[in-house]
This record gives structure tokens, sequence and C-alpha cells, in this order.
């Protein structure tokens, strides 16, 4: 008997890409949330010298795909990826897949799909969907974006899987291979191992631009931008920040809550009160990010005298961020479980 695929709608595409194929394959007490952390998600890296839509890359996430592939090996369940340089080749294992009855996920770029909004077809190549079946020559979409279930033709379909630029998907499909009985110690043993990941990638990553310090870095840019690149470019970067923390893949105060969400979580199944105490302050984090938002979005949008007081004021915001997070890690990273 075929199983029926359950369409769910989430915050971020990568957690609701894996938790929907998980709980398909039986992973049922599976969230976002949970996802989310025992991937080990939440990160922070500002790379200068990668520029998408005209401003400098940040992503306040870890890389495409490590979140659904750290969580898996947690939890021993075996996935499979494939990547293609052919598109031929790329589309026939899709349709093989559907006629398999398989759910699989498929890294895709946004500027090319038809059922988002045009003012959110960005030049982003790691953005994540479900394909669930076929019909009408058509592919049955569940994107986590979209509150219901939609579809991609043929040719829609070729051209978001192998869009060019930065990430590019090259024909990117995964999906669980192997799923077992996951047993209550081996869920403790993935969320500590995700907490202490998550803390030492924020803590101990080499380099300036890398986790908490790379938040310090931000600000410190941010503080040049005005006087280097005069205040119509810096307004610019300042928006490309935005973009990149409120409506490309959840962003910096969106991740900030899910994992707030995912402590708290983490608390109730270990029953270790002291992850709630951080949990709030992950929340507190996620406020600053979004308040940073608007102060950037006033500078970009030119509601601002954009002089060099505005720019200092998102430098000091981020300041606070830096020490909000690099505390809230270190408490998490002296934890005993």
């Amino acid at each position: 008997m075929e199983r029926e695929f359950k369409h769910l709608q989430t915050a971020h595409c990568e957690n609701g890409v894996a938790t929907s194929l998980l709980k398909y394959n039986g992973v049922d007490f599976l969230t976002e949330p949970l996802i989310f952390g025992i991937g080990a998600g939440i990160y922070y890296i500002h790379i200068p010298f990668l520029m998408i839509n005209g401003g400098p890359a940040i992503s306040y996430r870890t890389m495409p795909g490590w979140i659904f592939s750290r969580a898996s090996k947690a939890l021993g369940i075996e996935i499979s990826r494939m990547k293609f340089s052919s598109e031929t080749k790329a589309m026939d294992f899709l349709d093989q897949k559907v006629k398999e009855g398989v759910p699989v996920g498929c890294q895709v770029g946004v500027f090319n799909l038809p059922y988002f909004p045009p003012e959110y077809r960005f030049h982003f190549n790691a953005h994540n969907l479900i394909v669930y079946g076929k019909e009408n020559g058509n592919y049955l979409i569940s994107d986590p974006f979209m509150e219901k279930v939609t579809v991609l033709s043929e040719e829609d379909m070729l051209k978001v899987r192998f869009a060019k630029g930065p990430f590019a998907p090259k024909g990117h499909i995964y999906f669980p291979e192997s799923v077992g009985t996951i047993k209550p110690a081996i869920i403790n043993k993935a969320i500590i191992r995700g907490i202490k990941k998550a803390s030492s990638d924020m803590l101990y990553s080499p380099g300036s631009i890398v986790g908490v310090s790379g938040i310090k870095y931000t600000s410190k840019k941010i503080r040049n931008w005005r006087d280097k690149l005069g205040p119509r470019k810096a307004g610019l970067y300042l928006g490309q920040i935005v973009r990149m923390q409120e409506e490309i893949g959840t962003g910096g105060g969106g991740f900030r809550f899910l994992y707030g969400a995912f402590l708290e979580q983490a608390s109730t199944i270990l029953k270790n009160d002291k992850l709630m105490e951080v949990s709030d302050d992950f929340t507190k984090a996620g406020d600053l990010w979004r308040a940073s938002a608007v102060q950037m979005g006033r500078i970009y949008k030119g509601r601002n005298a954009n002089e060099q007081k505005d720019f200092e004021l998102c430098a000091d915001a981020l300041l606070e961020i830096y020490e909000l997070e690099k505390l809230a890690f270190k408490k998490l990273n002296k934890m005993k479980f």
C-alpha cells in the first residue's frame, strides 16, 4: 500500500524538506527545531570575496545540505545524494524515483520558480523542495515555504535544478535510503552531539569571518563602508545584509528563534532546565537581529540621512549580538550532560 505524502510548511526549506522526508519514512518524533539543532544548523559566516546580488555573501546557517546530513548520521539514518553533469541523466533519475513512489529532496535556484512572488526571485541556488509525484507531465512539489503543494513543468524543473552561479545545484537530489528504529538513547545522544558541534563551530572555527567572530567582523566592516564605498553603495550593502537575513532562507533572526525552540524541546527531552535558560538568550538574539534589520533597512531605503552615525548604530547593534551569542554558546559548551 502506497503511503500518502503529507505537505509540511516550515520556516526554513532544508529543515522542512528533511523533516518531511524523515516523517514520511516513519521518524514521527521529529520537528523542524529538532532537525535544525541535531544538524547543528546555526552558524554565521561573512564571505567578503563572494558577492551575491551585488553585495557580500553572509549566511546565518551551515552550508546547504549539512543539516540533513549531520542529523541523519547522528540518528543512524542512511541517505543517498547525487549530482549530475548531464541534465538528461538528472531528469531520468528523478523520473525513476517518482515512478518508484519515492519522495526526494532537490536543491534548486529560486530565480526561475514560477510560483514564487517576483520580489522573492533572487539568484539564490540553495533552496530545497520535495518532488513527490508527477501528473499530466508536471512534477508535484512540496515546497516548505508554501502553504499548499504546487507543481512544476518539466521545463521549469530543468531550469531550477541546473541554475547557474554560486552554489549551482547541478541536479542535486537526495532521499533517505534506510531508516531503522531510533531509540530514546540515540535521540538524546544526537541532541547533545548537535549542541556541542554548534557551540564549537560558533566559538572556535578558525579565521575572523566565521562564528561569533564573524559577527564582530561584519560590525567592523559596516563602520568603514560609508567612507570606503560612499553612502549609496554602503546603503546597498546594508540592504544585502537585510535580504540575506530576512528574505533568503529564514535568516539571522529566524534561525536564532528556531535554535531557541530547539533548546526548549531539548530541555524537555533531556530533562535539563539549564537549556531552557539558554533558549531565552537565543530568543533575545533573534529579537536583536530583527531590530538590526529594521535599522539597516531604513538606511537602505533612504529613510535616514545615511550619515556615519547611522552606520555606527548598525555596527553597535551587531556588537551587542556578538556579545550575547558568544556568552550563550559558552554556556552551552561548558554544560555537562
